[in-house]
């Protein structure tokens, strides 16, 4: 059940943030229409920044991120306080259930051992 309501809230967030022109231009995740598997986009901004970049004697640098696990790492208080409700303006029930799913989870692992003989 708790997937059910996550994935409804989820679609009412993204819907919201989407209605406000919340999300970066070029960001291809968790927006409609804009798949992630369409990588020759994104790489032809890149080449041809790069290239107007060398056009103008300017260095380019490029950095790869891997931030798969950086919601682990963030300070849920600034993510709730500053993020989603000052930048975004979520407030009341839908950031207490935000609080709640970012705060409140636990995990259990259960062991039964069997005799097989």
């Amino acid at each position: 059940m708790s997937k059910i309501i996550e994935r409804l809230v989820c679609c009412r967030l993204v819907a919201y943030l989407n209605e406000h022109n919340f999300f970066p231009t070029l960001q291809s995740a968790y927006r409609r229409f804009h798949s992630t598997d369409r990588t020759e986009t994104i790489v032809l901004k890149f080449v041809y920044d790069v290239l107007l970049a060398a056009d103008r004697s300017d260095v380019t640098l490029l950095g790869f991120l891997d931030l798969s696990a950086a919601f682990d790492t963030v300070d849920h208080k600034i993510l709730l306080d500053r993020d989603l409700h000052v930048t975004f303006g979520l407030c009341g029930q839908v950031l207490d259930w935000i609080h709640s799913f970012v705060t409140s989870k636990t995990q259990s692992v259960s062991f039964v051992a069997t005799n097989l003989n």
